[in-house]
């Protein structure tokens, strides 16, 4: 069968599995076993071997033990009154610059994706204090609505990232340089994010009410004493990987144990608490790693079918630059973002991207800093986005105004990508130096 009949045939497998509403990690699975039953000709026996031999190993990957690790941290921590204590921390840092509070989104989602590694947790635990308060003093609520949304999304962008994990299992690179490599892209963008809102600010100054609270030296050191608990984690936990004192899985394991010390010491600690923490935590890393183990297999069977290689050969042939191959990957992450999650594009698309994007030239640790910016697209645009269906649940606004609200934050974002492609050691220093 010809290269071009099998990637039809794949792609027909993908268009009847995925469109009939089967659970993501079945139809990976059944594109798989058709791909190589009707392309290869290969008997069932032989099928199931190689996906009992595949999905075992992928199963297995000491790198994974780091995902429901960091996933049951982020819970504990979900869990308390750490989204309070961020916003109070935060008030007095930011009283005096034009925005005011409107600023606690970013800065707040900024410092918990550092502990949670989820952009729809980041979204939501910050959201739930930020938002009435900032409703109740009379802030903008597209500005509120759309900083939110927008920062949310540091939670896939800035480590421990749970997306970064699965992208470095995927396409073997290092994931302690990963989590480095986000550390400035996610800086970056809290720096629009927090220029946006300075900038409309000015020029529209009724979009914050007026303020006649002072703040003094005493605020502030109580601000900053709100945090301590929230900056000790984050410095034990990224201090202890890239210090190259631990590996993410074993940071992660640190991370637990000083979140459940916190519930302790702050009189938030329950069994109750540890047991629906336990549970919410095994059912997601249970999706997470079975989607995994599903796309393992469909890869070996791209990988049996020498799609790889010949769509990589494919495209050489069309004498793309690497931008228009970067461009073209772009516009496929954003329309397929809106249909799938970040997990299951990221697991469907890397096998075949990663080989493409290296022969073209770039870095795959750069690469995956883009990829992340995609899943982060894909959680602001309708009709999949997350972060979206949270905000307007915690606005009661209609989904045409949280649209709305959110666009001006997506075109930061875009243009934040545009700038991590034009100056790519924006996310390359800071791995190079470890």
């Amino acid at each position: 069968m010809s290269t071009l009949t099998a990637a039809l045939t794949l792609l027909a497998l993908v268009v009847i599995f995925l469109g009939s509403g089967v659970w993501i990690f079945a139809a990976l699975i059944m594109i798989g076993v058709g791909g190589l039953y009707i392309v290869l000709d290969f008997e069932v026996a032989r099928i199931g071997t190689i996906a009992s031999k595949v999905i075992s190993s992928s199963a297995v990957s000491w790198e994974l033990a780091a995902i429901p690790i960091f996933i049951w941290m982020g819970d504990i921590i979900f869990r308390t009154d750490i989204s309070q204590r961020l916003f109070r921390g935060l008030s007095p840092l930011v009283a005096r610059v034009p925005g005011g509070l409107l600023h606690t989104n970013v800065f707040g989602c900024t410092i918990f994706a550092a502990i949670s590694g989820s952009s729809n947790a980041t979204t939501a635990t910050v959201g739930k204090i930020t938002i009435p308060e900032l409703m109740q003093r009379g802030y903008s609520l597209n500005l509120a609505s759309g900083s939110l949304a927008g920062a949310g999304t540091f939670g896939l962008l800035i480590p421990p990232s749970i997306a970064m994990i699965i992208y470095g299992v995927l396409a073997e690179v290092s994931i302690t340089k990963l989590f480095a490599a986000g550390v400035l892209p996610g800086l970056m963008m809290a720096a629009l994010y927090s220029g946006y809102i300075i900038l409309v600010t000015l020029l529209r100054p009724s979009v914050e009410p007026r303020r006649d609270d002072k703040v003094g030296l005493g605020d502030i050191l109580g601000g900053l004493a709100q945090l301590l608990p929230i900056g000790v984690l984050m410095f034990i936990v990224l201090g202890s990987i890239y210090s190259g004192l631990a590996t993410p899985s074993e940071a992660a394991a640190v991370g637990v144990a000083c979140a459940l010390i916190i519930t302790m010491v702050t009189g938030q600690f329950s069994f109750e608490m540890i047991k629906d923490s336990l549970m919410a935590t095994i059912r997601i890393s249970a999706m997470i790693c079975i989607l995994i183990a599903a796309a393992s297999f469909l890869s070996a069977a791209i990988a049996f079918m020498h799609l790889p290689v010949q769509i990589t050969q494919g495209i050489a042939a069309l004498s793309l630059s690497p931008y228009g191959l970067l461009a073209i990957l772009a516009l496929l992450y954003i329309v397929l973002g809106m249909f799938i999650d970040g997990t299951s594009m990221t697991v469907m698309t890397v096998p075949i991207a990663v080989p493409l994007i290296v022969q073209a030239g770039f870095d795959p640790i750069w690469f995956g800093v883009f990829l992340i910016i995609m899943i982060e697209f894909s959680a602001l645009t309708p009709p999949v986005g997350l972060n979206l269906y949270i905000l307007q649940g915690l606005t009661s606004a209609g989904m045409g105004r949280t649209i709305v609200s959110v666009l001006p934050f997506f075109l930061l974002l875009v243009l934040g990508t545009v700038l991590l492609v034009i100056f790519p050691q924006i996310a390359l220093w800071l791995p190079g130096q470890l």
